[in-house]
């Protein structure tokens, strides 16, 4: 026989819940027999929290790690601008178009022409782009006021849900 999943095991005791209380027994057996039932539900249960607090842990820990490799990555790029920047200047200030190295070809070429917009606000209408306006959002907070003041509002309702806290 193999072990009960979470789920079976608490449909198993839902199952002996409603039997029992359909059945004539006394209280202290009713109470005797949901404990001893229950104890699979919480152990399974209890052993859900501990991998859910590891994993929160190792996502924690993911987390953190993104961060730093993310700013290492932005301090590599920023070094290597500035030594792209410094290398393009020593040659520009030496007159070198061309440095032919063992392993590298170096050069400093013109880039295509670009526009510089140094005055947006005289740039005539026909150069300028209009994109589309966002599409409208709903106002959860003032659906819910209108709701629970007794307002009908078309396409909402109000509901409620649970949540799981692990403490």
């Amino acid at each position: 026989m193999s072990a009960l999943t979470l789920l079976e095991a608490a449909a198993e005791y839902r199952h002996i819940t409603d039997i029992l209380q359909d059945a004539d027994v006394d209280e202290q057996t009713l109470k005797d027999t949901l404990e001893a039932e229950a104890w699979p539900v919480e152990l399974k249960a209890n052993n859900y929290c501990i991998v859910i607090g590891n994993l929160e842990a190792s996502a924690e820990a993911v987390k953190q790690m993104e961060e730093r490799l993310y700013r290492r990555r932005k301090a590599m790029e920023g070094r290597v601008k500035f030594l792209r920047d410094r290398l393009k200047q020593a040659m520009e200030i030496a007159g070198m178009k061309r440095i032919d190295a063992p392993q590298f070809s170096i050069s400093v070429q013109m880039n295509p022409t670009a526009v510089d917009v140094f005055e947006p606000a005289l740039l005539p209408h026909q150069y300028l782009r209009y994109p589309p306006p966002p599409p409208p959002e709903p106002n959860k907070a003032s659906i819910k006021e209108a709701i629970e003041s007794g307002a009908d509002v078309p396409g909402a309702r109000l509901t409620r849900s649970t949540k799981l806290v692990i403490r």
